[in-house]
């Protein structure tokens, strides 16, 4: 017969562990409870990494640029979604247990929503390739699919590396110029895609680290191998008559032009993969000829 201390420790042991399971079972189904059934996105950017990582059913409104092919690159998902105006009194009526926003989406209408005590979860535009795994994790964890969000990590960072081992040594040196002259500085998403399509971003040269505008008489000193910039917009935009300048066709003239396919520059997605990759093709065609 086992002595009496055996047989009350391995009771103990026993319950201890019905105890913990119990535990685990009741965190485990309180985690499954707390994910939102109910989302609704005011932002472009918060409308593809939901898109790409809600579960059926869960993500119910978007953003209105959802549907725009200029700015959204999964505009013809987002036709299959409620589409909201962004507005406050719209966005309570539709009773979400998660609102996804930008940090600067529609202030107003966000503090507005939170003061009525609907939850509010802010994404941080993606200034670099890490902050995309950034914000894919964070939206795993906030919609309750960690493991969806990190398949999507994996695949982008696989994606970056066969990319990065496809550069040159040597890089053609390369300007973004948009409108208003505007170009992307070496802290930002656009300078990091530039590099990885394997060319050298010209604005390091001139100490330029964020996005600004570049004068006309700087990008013509800078004699850039390459120029990419992105096709017009419809209408009479001044903003974008720059990039008809005599400069800008002086600088180019002889070059073949690379288009930047802007709705998939537009947020750090790892739809940027589709952008690298068109851009890296590129310049492997400008180097052929």
């Amino acid at each position: 017969m086992a002595h009496p201390t055996a047989r009350f420790t391995l009771v103990f042991v026993r319950l201890s562990r019905l105890i913990t399971g119990a535990v685990l079972a009741f965190a485990g189904t309180a985690a499954f409870a707390e994910a939102p059934a109910r989302v609704v996105s005011l932002n472009v950017c918060t409308d593809q990494l939901a898109m790409m990582v809600a579960r059926e059913g869960q993500l119910y409104s978007l953003s209105p640029l959802a549907t725009d092919p200029r700015t959204s690159a999964m505009y013809r998902a987002a036709e299959a979604y409620h589409i909201n105006s962004a507005r406050a009194e719209e966005i309570y009526l539709m009773k979400p247990d998660l609102v996804l926003a930008g940090t600067y989406t529609a202030r107003s209408s966000v503090e507005m929503l939170e003061r009525l005590g609907l939850r509010v979860e802010r994404f941080a535009p993606s200034s670099s390739l890490a902050d995309i795994s950034g914000n894919l994790t964070k939206m795993g964890a906030v919609l309750g699919r960690p493991k969806q969000a990190q398949a999507l990590v994996q695949e982008l960072q696989a994606g970056l590396e066969a990319l990065r081992a496809r550069a040159p040594a040597t890089r053609q040196r390369a300007v973004s110029y948009a409108a208003n002259g505007y170009t992307a500085g070496t802290e930002t998403l656009t300078s990091e895609m530039m590099e990885a399509a394997g060319f050298a971003n010209v604005a390091a040269e001139f100490g330029i680290r964020f996005g600004a505008p570049m004068p006309l008489e700087l990008l013509a000193l800078s004699a850039p191998d390459v120029v990419m910039t992105s096709p017009l917009y419809p209408g009479a935009s001044r903003s974008e008559e720059i990039k008809l300048h005599p400069v800008v066709a002086a600088v180019t003239a002889g070059q073949v032009p690379l288009q930047l396919d802007s709705r998939d520059w537009m947020c750090g997605t790892p739809l940027v993969l589709r952008a690298i990759r068109d851009l890296a093709q590129q310049r492997e065609a400008l180097t052929l000829e």
